[in-house]
């Protein structure tokens, strides 16, 4: 028997939450890590005009998170006022949400965050004294004087305490923390003329100058090596999406040299309007913007800034603000690859390094007989473009990549010859590896499953690490560096298994022939022959396709023919 509305059973069931319940649940639209809290409070001291912000990180974060920064800073009132909920100063009294033109407007951020975790901030407008205010929840529970040049200080202590189940869902220390730091540093990356400071229980992880130059930042997140490799670049595109209204778009930023590169795209960091956003269409746009600069599988490192016009980015999609919509995504795009493209085309387009091919050694047969393979008819009549070779198959025109295909061969090889352990090399001397912030705590949180990938290091300084022995299946060692790439596999939270993977699929590629390798016919026939072999042929270890066919039907009606050779 149903209950009928307004029943004390009913009524039992739905009911108005208590208003701590209230604010609890809606910090955690935009609370959820240590690294939302330093997301928030980074942005209201950039969006403060402070020109250096300092974080500090004990533990995983919810020890303590604490930062400063020298910013306007706020008066007594300003102050006991910004821990309440639904108080901003980003948002005038008569205005617009989507007016705002501040990181994106968020009047909860103290709120919030006070509601999670125990908040005391301190702050001075330019005054003779600051002002401390301690929360309790989304209010103010004490305000006093204090001591403070101009700016503001927010320590967060005990975060999560009272939500034990959001604490249990966390990961290890140190993978929380490589989240902040992976946050910081696209902060610090996408806005060079703010000088930022992190450290790890009281440790200096990273600094960089405010400058203003993009190859500063790079120096402070990455290394040398990188900062050394770079190519700044402005430029102003129009966007095509509105035929009637004239719309640009502002790019700047900074591009790596495709000789230092990396096996995914998020060391391609995009910011537009000021805010580091993701958006797989521009990152793609970017690495399409290198060109046949790149080798197949490897990306870029890469930090544009864009400025757009009014209403064509919107930053409230995703309630953390991680993502933008764009209102033509593929406008944007557009102009993002051909700034890129013209920026590199007035760089020296040649590799700073040459790979050995070492072709007749992939091309040895794996092992049994090529009589079954299914590529044994197959007719090698030539080359194209030193890429691609030309065959003849039941009629049929195929059209093989050979880097794609040299990269399945020596794939298979390699996966054949790695069963269970991985053979290592030693690096000796041992050479010096320096890393980002988050590659670092993943490397360190991640020795056993490095070690199980051939991997054996040393911390050497803040976030360096000196590598002793690489992974070397079939003879093949690894370069040192590739360590970032293995972090990199494992922070995104894929096995070792995966990472082993992975790890094969570079080591494929290096060897593997490039754009313009000429091969004769014998060369040309065994490739061929090999890949026939294979037990996926048709697609490269990345997933590109080796082999496209052209049916003699196509050409028939291409050519106006009335269906066979010979006529």
């Amino acid at each position: 028997m149903s209950e009928t509305p307004g029943s004390a059973s009913d009524s039992a069931r739905v009911r108005r939450l208590d208003e701590a319940t209230v604010a609890s649940v809606a910090a955690g639209e935009v609370v959820t890590r240590p690294a939302d809290v330093v997301v928030e409070l980074v942005e209201n001291a950039l969006d403060a005009g402070a020109t250096r912000v300092d974080v500090a990180v004990a533990g995983d974060g919810t020890e303590r998170i604490r930062v400063g920064d020298d910013g306007r800073g706020m008066s007594r009132a300003d102050a006991e006022l910004a821990v309440e909920r639904h108080t901003t100063s980003k948002l005038a009294s008569d205005g617009s949400i989507s007016a705002v033109d501040t990181l994106g407007f968020r009047g909860e951020a103290l709120g919030s965050v006070a509601t999670v975790a125990d908040l005391e901030l301190v702050t001075n407008d330019g005054g003779p004294e600051g002002t401390r205010v301690v929360a309790d929840g989304p209010r103010a529970a004490r305000v006093e004087p204090a001591g403070r040049a101009r700016g503001t200080t927010v320590t967060v202590r005990d975060l999560f305490a009272d939500t034990p189940a959001r604490r249990e869902s966390l990961g290890t220390a140190r993978t929380e923390f490589a989240r902040v730091s992976d946050a910081v540093s696209r902060y610090a990356l996408v806005r060079p003329g703010v000088a930022f400071a992190l450290s790890h229980d009281e440790t200096a992880v990273f600094s960089t100058p405010g400058t203003g130059e993009f190859d500063d930042a790079l120096l402070g997140v990455y290394d040398r090596e990188v900062a050394a490799r770079t190519l700044d670049f402005y430029s102003t595109r129009a966007l095509d999406a509105d035929p009637d209204a004239v719309a640009e778009t502002r790019i700047e930023g900074s591009l790596v040299q495709p000789s230092v590169t990396r096996a995914r795209r998020e060391h391609v960091y995009v910011a537009v309007d000021g805010r580091p956003v993701r958006n797989d269409r521009v990152a793609r746009a970017v690495v399409d913007g290198y060109g046949d600069l790149l080798p197949d599988g490897r990306t870029p490192i890469a930090v544009l800034s864009l400025a757009l016009p009014e209403s064509w980015a919107d930053h409230n999609v995703h309630p953390r603000k991680r993502e933008v919509r764009l209102r033509s995504a593929d406008a944007v795009a557009s102009a993002v690859e051909a700034a890129v493209h013209d920026a590199l085309s007035t760089a020296d387009r040649r590799r700073a390094e040459e790979l050995s091919m070492d072709l007749g050694d992939s091309l040895e047969p794996l092992s049994g007989s090529d009589a079954d393979s299914a590529f044994e008819d197959v007719i090698v009549i030539g080359q194209y473009r030193g890429l691609y070779l030309l065959c003849e198959l039941d009629g049929d025109l195929l059209i093989v990549d050979q880097h794609a295909a040299h990269e399945r061969v020596n794939y298979e090889r390699l996966r054949e010859a790695v069963d269970g352990a991985v053979p290592t090399a030693a690096i000796d001397p041992p050479e010096s590896v320096s890393l980002t912030p988050a590659q670092y705590a993943t490397v360190q949180s991640s020795r056993g499953d490095l070690d199980a990938l051939g991997y054996d290091f040393e911390p050497f300084g803040e976030t360096t690490v000196r590598v002793r022995r690489v992974p070397a299946p079939m003879g093949r060692a690894a370069a040192p560096e590739s360590v970032r790439d293995a972090a990199d596999a494992l922070r995104n939270g894929e096995s070792p298994e995966d990472g082993r993977e992975d790890l094969l699929k570079d080591l494929a590629c290096h060897p593997s022939l490039k754009a313009g390798d000429a091969l004769d016919d014998e060369e040309a026939a065994a490739l061929v022959d090999r890949l026939g072999t294979c037990e996926n042929p048709s697609a490269c270890p990345h997933g590109r396709p080796t082999v496209l066919s052209v049916e003699e039907a196509t050409l028939v009606r291409g050519f106006g023919r009335r269906g066979t050779r010979m006529e």
